[in-house]
């Protein structure tokens, strides 16, 4: 891979860690769990979204977002998730973000094309609030990242990711799929996941999954 392939590859991985901190912000607004005066209305992508007012809020989301960057831009990151548990840390809802990108062909593509793209992610969110459920009481939530392998120990920005307490599911999740994207160099499905009715209540802790 040349000079120019790295640049653009970590062009896009900087397009998609930017829209992941909008992305975020919108579906903690939706769920509801502050005030709707803690956000204010912006515009990103041509698109009204939502940002925090509240700087400790603000600054999470963004730490939360710029630390997956040198992942992302290695490929180790598999998912991101958005995870709402209960106050015993047992998930009631995920809002998952798979996503591939081939560093090979984002010399290909325009920033324009791939804002085009994320855009539509931004309005659909917009729109799904039919989608999600009530947030218990006391409940909680946090960004999680699912990575592929490992980073090395002492990597940049490494440390300011630590292994979550959030329990596990043990039976499959019901999916609900939000938006999909299949093209190069990036490939991105969002969707949501709730517990199985039949999920039993000893739930087991993750092995491989990080949080800010």
């Amino acid at each position: 891979m040349g000079l120019k392939d790295d640049n653009q590859s970590g062009e896009v991985a900087g397009t998609v860690v930017e829209f992941m901190e909008v992305a975020i912000t919108m579906i903690v607004f939706l769920k509801g769990f502050y005030p709707s005066a803690a956000f204010e209305r912006r515009r990103y992508m041509n698109v009204v979204v939502q940002r925090a007012r509240h700087p400790e809020l603000r600054d999470y989301i963004h730490s939360a977002a710029s630390g997956l960057l040198p992942f992302i831009q290695k490929g180790l990151v598999e998912r991101v998730a958005v995870i709402f548990s209960s106050k015993d840390n047992v998930p009631v809802e995920r809002f998952i973000f798979k996503l591939t990108i081939n560093p090979s062909s984002a010399a290909l593509v325009e920033e324009g094309q791939l804002e085009f793209a994320l855009r539509s992610f931004l309005i659909k969110l917009s729109v799904s609030k039919s989608l999600v459920k009530p947030l218990p009481q006391n409940c909680r939530w946090e960004v999680t990242a699912y990575l592929r392998s490992l980073p090395q120990v002492g990597s940049s920005k490494g440390e300011l990711w630590i292994p979550t307490d959030t329990k596990q599911w043990q039976n499959p999740p019901v999916i609900t799929p939000v938006k999909s994207l299949n093209s190069e160099p990036l490939c991105l499905q969002l969707y949501l996941e709730h517990p199985s009715l039949s999920q039993p209540h000893n739930l087991v802790k993750p092995n491989a999954a990080h949080e800010p």
